[in-house]
C-alpha cells in the first residue's frame, strides 16, 4: 500500500465513529502535503501502523506493556520510510510480541487514529497518524517480550476496556472486533 493507494483508500474508508472521521482530512493533507510523512525525521508527525491482533474466536486480544509510554496498547511502530503499512505492522507485531503465525482477518484498513506523542529523551511531542490492521493470531504459540514493553498478554476482550480505561481507540476497536464476531 503505496501513498497513492493509502490515499485512495482513506477515501474510500467508511466509519461510523465520528472521531475517525475527524482525523480523515488530517491523514490526507499530510500524505499530500509532507514527503517524508513515512519518516520519524518529519518531527511534527509522521504514518504509524498497528496490528489489533484477537485469537481465532475473536475472544482474545494481545496487548503489550509499553516501556516508554507506561500503558498497555496494541502492538505497532514506525514506517521508518516504508510505504507498505500492512508489512510494517505485521512486521512490529512480531518483533513485539514474538507471534509469527498471524494472518490478515479483512485486507483493508481497520482503524485509523491520530494521538499525541509525549516528550521523551531527545524526541519532542509530536503526532503518530497511526493506520491499524485487524490480524488473527493462535493463543497456543509462544509469545515474547521485546525490550521496549514491560509485559505481553492475551487479554480476554470484555477485560481489555477495564485494562485499557483511558483509551478511546482500543475501545473503538473492541467494538468494531465485536461487530466482526459477534
Amino acid at each position: 500500500m503505496d501513498r497513492k493507494q493509502l490515499l485512495k483508500a482513506l477515501n474510500q474508508y467508511q466509519t461510523s465513529f465520528e472521531e475517525e472521521k475527524s482525523f480523515l482530512p488530517r491523514f490526507k493533507s499530510l500524505l499530500v502535503n509532507f514527503e517524508l510523512c513515512y519518516s520519524r525525521s518529519l518531527l511534527s508527525g509522521h504514518i504509524t501502523a498497528s496490528s489489533f491482533i484477537v485469537d481465532h474466536s475473536g475472544c482474545k486480544v494481545m496487548l503489550l506493556h509499553h516501556k516508554k509510554l507506561n500503558r498497555w496498547l496494541q502492538p505497532g511502530g514506525h514506517a521508518d520510510g516504508e510505504e507498505d503499512l500492512r508489512a510494517v505492522a505485521a512486521k512490529e507485531a512480531h518483533e513485539e510480541t514474538g507471534l509469527k503465525n498471524l494472518s490478515l482477518k479483512v485486507p483493508d484498513i481497520f482503524d485509523i487514529d491520530i494521538h499525541l506523542i509525549p516528550a521523551y529523551g531527545n524526541v519532542k511531542v509530536h503526532f503518530h497518524y497511526d493506520v491499524r490492521f485487524l490480524f488473527v493470531g493462535d493463543t497456543g504459540e509462544s509469545f515474547a517480550v521485546s525490550d521496549e514493553s514491560n509485559d505481553v498478554a492475551w487479554v480476554a476482550r470484555d477485560q481489555v476496556l477495564l485494562q485499557c480505561n483511558n483509551n478511546k481507540s482500543i475501545h473503538r476497536m473492541v467494538r468494531k472486533t465485536n461487530l466482526i464476531f459477534n
